[in-house]
């Protein structure tokens, strides 16, 4: 009797997978347990960090919380600027914190992880995003215009408290942005120097789950299941984010973020499909898996169409880029560049950011300028 060859499911190729210790909860109506988190943590007196556009649930948590909420603060901002974080210092200092509680967006995450870096104190994150930071061990912070990155198991929250509810108001054009920001975590992980079956999996899963459910977001705001899946594509792209590296995309936002104070979210948006054309012949497989996840021959094209549908600022210069950047951006890029699949081009890399600021569609322009020997 024939017997059909056995296919083996990843060929035998070695890797290292090493789960992040991290605690979810995820529904709807969910933060109402940010007591029991808190008493679970041992936290007795918490500071409070959110935004304005949350001064109400802030109240709420600081209720729910009761004796064991000792403070408040309202001024995070975007990047992680040190001076905050060391305005927010002397308040923990002051009312003898013994963690944090957050809710928000990547800015206010991103104050809550600097904190713990600095400290080590616990942290309860209730995020209002697609961000996925808050499922990461890695922090990004600015000073003096440089956006640098560090990775501590200080700065993995410890807990994080997903509650769809608090997204519902997210507006249409931030709920779109950030959920490209999140795509773009999910697909740097696939093509990651250190990517594993595992994470691959759940990127995978995370950008069929976005891609699904961002144009939903934006025809009816208030569909609670494509919020849920918005929600739930954005947990699984934090997952990727926090357990392997990320490449040039991650590196060029990280500099347009911190060079020029660029919006977090439409920066990522905006880049994405301009990146990931950069790198598509130093990865045909993962260009392959994610034309199959999407149904798409031109993955490249379909990210930057899905950013028209969703409403993205057309163009780098839409969202405040000057034209004279853009060699700054380069410069920068290659003076510290992070590991990636194909190797950085200056001139490949100008076609890329020129195209971004223009807002014109990827090409595969960029795959034909030859490399001028920058490592990768």
């Amino acid at each position: 009797m024939s017997q059909t060859p056995y296919a083996a499911v990843n060929g035998c190729i070695p890797f290292l997978y090493e789960a992040l210790p991290s605690r979810v909860r995820f529904g709807h109506g969910t933060r109402s347990q940010v007591g029991e988190e808190a008493e679970r943590l041992g936290i007795s007196r918490a500071l409070l960090l959110y935004g304005p556009p949350h001064a109400a649930v802030a109240d709420e948590l600081a209720d729910r919380l009761g004796p064991r909420h000792a403070a408040s603060f309202d001024g995070a901002r975007m990047h992680t600027p040190v001076e905050v974080t060391a305005e927010v210092m002397t308040m923990v200092a002051a009312h003898g914190i013994d963690g944090v509680v957050a809710i928000g967006g990547g800015s206010t995450t991103g104050l809550a992880k600097a904190i713990a870096l600095r400290t080590d104190l616990p942290q309860i994150i209730l995020p209002t995003t697609y961000a996925g930071s808050e499922m990461t061990p890695i922090l990004g912070q600015t000073a003096n215009g440089i956006k640098t990155t560090q990775r501590s198991p200080k700065i993995l929250p410890e807990s994080v408290i997903y509650d769809v509810d608090l997204t519902m108001s997210l507006p249409v054009a931030i709920s779109g942005v950030s959920g490209m920001n999140a795509i773009a975590h999910a697909i740097e992980a696939l093509y990651a120097h250190d990517a594993n079956p595992v994470i691959n999996a759940l990127a995978l899963e995370s950008i069929r789950a976005l891609v699904k459910s961002l144009p939903a977001v934006k025809a009816d705001p208030a569909n609670r299941a494509a919020r849920a899946d918005a929600l739930y594509g954005a947990w699984l792209a934090g997952v990727c984010l926090g357990a392997v590296d990320m490449a040039l995309h991650h590196k060029l936002c990280h500099v347009l973020g911190g060079a020029f104070d660029l919006p977090h979210a439409e920066t990522h948006a905006i880049v994405l499909p301009h990146a990931l054309a950069y790198n598509a012949p130093a990865v045909p497989d993962v260009m392959r898996r994610l034309s199959a996840a999407l149904d798409v021959d031109d993955v490249c094209l379909a990210l930057h169409e899905l950013n028209t549908t969703i409403g993205t600022p057309r163009g780098l210069s839409a969202i405040g880029l000057p034209e004279s950047g853009i060699e700054r951006v380069v410069e920068l890029a290659l003076a510290n560049p992070y590991r990636n699949p194909r190797p950085l081009a200056s001139d490949g890399l100008r076609v890329l950011l020129r195209r971004a600021y223009d807002g014109a569609e990827p090409s595969a322009a960029v795959s034909e300028v030859p490399n001028d020997g920058q490592p990768s």
